[in-house]
């Protein structure tokens, strides 16, 4: 019984480096961002300065907001840029799935993320009311960024999104924060702001398409995922919870569409940890361990 006991255990050690090398990072490529070409000509002489250093801020916020989800090795940007700069991917945002597959090869990565900024505005209107003569102003603020993820792979296009700041956002910063504006123009440390902002966006949604957050561990009324700090959790969000159910496949192209998700419940956001969050149970029709998240929009 003992050599058989002996021979379970050693099974068991074995096998660990199996366990251990399935949860490694996913690698990601991330492209440097620019603006597109009708946007860079469009926007005024005494803007550009001000549009080129927010992209700059985006930039480097971008890659420390991507490591910051805790999901992505991020790979050197060296060999990636003069993929970029042979098809003009910084212009056009577009890849198709050969420049995505050279991309992949050359870098080493299994993901790959463009970004380019396709909208900039900055500035103040004055309106004068007729019969009082009385003045007002009000800034105007917008920046629009889209995001694409590919698998370098396959060359597949995973996910296109646009992510936006605007006026109500740009407030909400400013009050927050207590970042100072100056007329029609960013303060340095608002520019940090916005960017850190966006930036946050985009991890958050490319670590979303690629690994969504899952539940961890179920006990009684409460329930910890594999979201924390800097991953887009915060105390009070709500998120549906799925059930993944079978494998989905187009009966036309024979394409993988994925596995059918399941509603099984509903919880919020009670703690938020540097690696994981705890959320209370709202609604379980089967919550279990291995269940994807989605937030309630």
């Amino acid at each position: 019984m003992k050599n058989y006991l002996s021979i379970f255990a050693l099974a068991g050690v074995l096998t660990l480096p199996v366990v251990s090398s399935a949860q490694e990072k996913a690698t990601l490529a991330i492209s440097s961002i620019k603006p597109t070409p009708s946007l860079a000509e469009a926007t005024k002489p005494d803007k550009k300065v001000e549009l080129n250093r927010i992209v700059e801020s985006l930039d480097s916020q971008l890659i420390d907001r991507v490591n910051a989800t805790r999901k992505f090795d991020i790979v050197g940007r060296s060999d990636l840029n003069e993929v970029i700069k042979e098809q003009d991917l910084g212009a056009s945002g577009n890849v198709d799935a050969k420049t995505a597959a050279k991309a992949g090869k050359l870098t080493g990565a299994k993901y790959l993320l463009v970004a380019t900024v396709d909208d900039y505005q900055d500035y103040v209107e004055k309106a004068t009311f007729e019969g009082t003569g009385r003045q007002a102003t009000k800034r105007v603020f917008r920046f629009s960024i889209i995001g694409k993820i590919y698998d370098s792979t396959t060359g597949k296009l995973l996910e296109s999104a646009n992510f936006q700041t605007g006026n109500d956002a740009f407030k909400q910063i400013q009050q927050e924060r207590n970042y100072s504006v100056k007329d029609g123009e960013l303060s340095d440390e608002m520019m940090v702001a916005v960017s850190r902002t966006m930036a946050e966006k985009i991890a958050n949604r490319v670590a979303d398409v690629i690994f969504p957050a899952k539940v961890l561990v179920k006990r009684d009324t409460q329930v910890t995922i594999n979201r924390g700090e800097g991953a887009g959790v915060a105390v009070g969000d709500v998120f549906n919870v799925f059930a993944l159910g079978e494998a989905m496949i187009d009966p036309d192209t024979k394409e993988s569409l994925g596995r059918e998700e399941v509603k099984v419940g509903k919880v919020k956001i009670a703690e938020v940890d540097p690696k994981f969050s705890k959320a209370d149970v709202l609604e379980d029709t089967g919550i279990v361990a291995g269940a994807i998240l989605r937030k309630v929009q």
